[in-house]
């Protein structure tokens, strides 16, 4: 279904043909991507040669804008998770677990790893949560510290996504009274990777441990403590991209159920025109037009300024992701037994949406965060 409602600029639609037509590439082999829990070696090759990751890092470092444009990954997210799931991740984790690096690393560790980043030749992961730590944050155990001109990393992390696949991690750490992020080269002495968990919409995902890990001092992301500087410019940055992907996802469901619900009849008349087929249809497309109008919105102004614009990138965050799942559950519904086969297109793209309310935030902590600035605003405008 061609997007009729909002025009982008015009080098935006070329990036966005060019993204279609990567997804297009890789349409043969999305079911097994998308049950894969490491990286599938027929996707990273189709987006390798694509050279489409270097849009997530900034142009003096091979990428294919002057900086790291919202806008530009939002797009390519939701062409690309329109078709595999495991396609979109492998793209967005470029971006997001290198961008602290080129916020905030020396010029020795930005020339040694964007650049790959950016081919896709290493592989970049963020490594945040811990076992007893999800949301909270300022809650984690895993420790820096500085010693004879080396950083000595000590901790857990957990539910890391591109563990076991990642060429380095960029770990949140406690450093004294503050938190800091770290560069960790996965092939470090004292790295070890488990699996002791799976999703829902499996990905390649796992547990990392640091057992006194040394690194030399310029790995350190930042200034001391800045640690949570830095994941908030990756946050005001990347989240606004989560909204594309789940538009992206949320279209090819509607694109499913359509095709269904066109060439099925029932009492002598195509399901797509019987009951309450018809409404559920066109309020999944309505909803849709809805979420990418203000996930584009979100996006541009993401990209001239990030951080004022947090606010429109959490709003367009939790809209999309709920209207993934809304969307999704009416297209099972109107496939009746044909969107509960397992294996299915609609059976994965169900279990893919869930997750999107979960991760980069979950919707009622964006929502409680939103609240407060709604709340703080009103009060400024009544002074």
């Amino acid at each position: 279904m061609e997007n009729v409602l909002f025009e982008l600029p015009e080098r935006y639609l070329t990036l966005q043909r060019e993204a279609r037509g990567v997804a297009a590439a890789c349409a043969d082999v999305a079911a097994r991507a998308d049950e894969a829990d490491r990286f599938d070696p027929d996707v990273r090759s189709r987006l390798t040669e694509s050279g489409l990751c270097s849009v997530v890092v900034a142009g003096e470092f091979g990428g294919r804008f002057a900086a790291v444009d919202s806008l530009a990954v939002t797009v390519v997210r939701e062409a690309l998770a329109f078709e595999s799931a495991h396609l979109d991740s492998m793209f967005a984790m470029q971006g997001i677990g290198s961008f602290a690096i080129s916020v905030g690393g020396s010029d020795a560790v930005r020339k040694q790893w964007l650049a790959p980043v950016g081919s896709l030749e290493a592989i970049a992961a963020l490594a945040l949560t811990e076992p007893d730590v999800g949301s909270d944050l300022r809650a984690i155990k895993t420790t820096v510290a500085s010693d004879g001109g080396e950083l000595v990393v000590n901790g857990h992390k957990s539910f890391i996504t591109n563990a076991g696949d990642a060429d380095f991690y960029s770990v949140l750490c406690r450093e004294g009274d503050g938190y800091s992020l770290v560069l960790v080269p996965a092939d470090t002495p004292g790295v070890s990777v488990t699996s002791p968990h799976q999703v829902i919409a499996p990905h390649v995902l796992g547990d990392v441990m640091f057992d006194d890990v040394r690194v030399p001092e310029d790995h350190r992301l930042g200034e001391p403590g800045n640690g949570f500087k830095l994941m908030l410019a990756t946050l005001a940055t990347f989240r606004v991209s989560v909204a594309g992907a789940a538009v992206g996802l949320a279209q090819a469901a509607l694109e499913e159920a359509l095709r269904h619900t066109s060439a099925r009849e029932q009492f002598g008349v195509p399901l797509a025109r019987l009951g309450p087929v018809p409404a559920k249809l066109a309020e999944s497309w309505v909803e849709i037009e809805m979420a990418r109008a203000m996930s584009y919105r979100a996006a541009a102004a993401a990209a001239r300024d990030p951080f004022t614009a947090l606010h429109l990138s959490s709003i367009a965050k939790v809209g999309a992701t709920e209207i993934a799942g809304r969307t999704v559950d009416r297209c099972v519904q109107v496939m009746g037994r044909f969107g509960l086969l397992q294996g299915s297109k609609i059976e994965r793209l169900y279990r893919e949406a869930r997750p999107m309310r979960i991760y980069e935030g979950s919707t009622e902590v964006i929502l409680d965060s939103l609240a407060k600035k709604l709340v703080k605003d009103r009060a400024q405008v009544g002074r």
